[in-house]
């Protein structure tokens, strides 16, 4: 059911780090909480926090859940509680500590989005939306993804083509290696049988990266198993969950 709950929360765009400061956790104890096979295992205060979060009554509600835009937004008001948002506008009025120019540019943003997400009639803009959040997210461990819409803004005119922002000389290698890719792609000049083998390649890669998620969280299991063995505890509760979640840190550090 933890799987159920963790591709909900991925399809929602909710970022380990913001849930993390929405139940009161670090990061590496939401971990912890999210490799527990059900909610039932999890401190009940964390657990009736997230069914609230998420709009739900019991863990068996996740298995009927529709996702929606709207749904998706209040979730997303919810994790930001402090910010209000202009009705008519739909632009960002408490922005303390910004200034003008991050003002601008989110303001510009959040207009953009919801007026895209409003016109659309397909539902395609939501997806890419979705898509866009993850990419948001995954820039922070992927200095190839701010290349990316470095070359991107270039390649549409907004920026000019020998702007250097970041590293020059990874950012020129990457640019020139992307551009042969989208000319080959454009001109139709790869073979089928080649463009399959690569895109073979591509879901190895993702079934690996899988593998090793679906290795580290038996490997979590282990660990808890064995706090909750050492401490002489059977279950996680509200009570010890302190005592557990410790327990299970010095194991990992013993181990490395």
């Amino acid at each position: 059911m933890m799987s159920k709950i963790s591709n909900v929360l991925t399809e929602i765009g909710v970022s380990k780090v913001r849930l993390a400061k929405y139940l009161g956790v670090s990061r590496q104890m939401l971990y912890n909480y999210l490799a527990l096979p059900t909610l039932d295992e999890w401190p009940s205060e964390k657990a009736t926090r997230l069914l609230q979060l998420l709009e739900v009554k019991k863990e068996s509600d996740f298995d009927k859940m529709e996702i929606d835009g709207d749904y998706i937004m209040k979730i997303d008001t919810k994790l930001n509680e402090g910010v209000k948002v202009s009705i008519n506008g739909a632009n960002l009025i408490d922005l303390k500590g910004f200034n003008r120019k991050e003002v601008e540019v989110l303001t510009d943003i959040t207009t953009l989005l919801k007026d895209k997400l409003r016109d659309d009639h397909t539902k395609d803009t939501y997806n890419l939306y979705v898509y866009l959040y993850h990419f948001l997210q995954s820039m922070e461990n992927n200095k190839e993804l701010k290349y990316l819409l470095c070359f991107v803004s270039k390649l549409m005119g907004f920026t000019d083509p020998n702007e250097f922002l970041f590293n020059q000389d990874q950012q020129l290698s990457f640019e020139g290696i992307v551009f042969s890719a989208f000319t080959l792609y454009n001109q139709g000049g790869a073979s089928k049988s080649k463009v399959m083998d690569a895109h073979k390649r591509f879901v190895q890669e993702i079934d690996r990266r899988h593998e090793e998620k679906l290795s580290r969280t038996q490997e979590l299991n282990t660990v808890r198993d064995q706090a909750l063995k050492e401490l002489g505890f059977s279950s996680i509760t509200e009570e010890n969950a302190k005592d557990v979640f410790e327990k299970i840190a010095e194991i990992q550090s013993r181990a490395s």
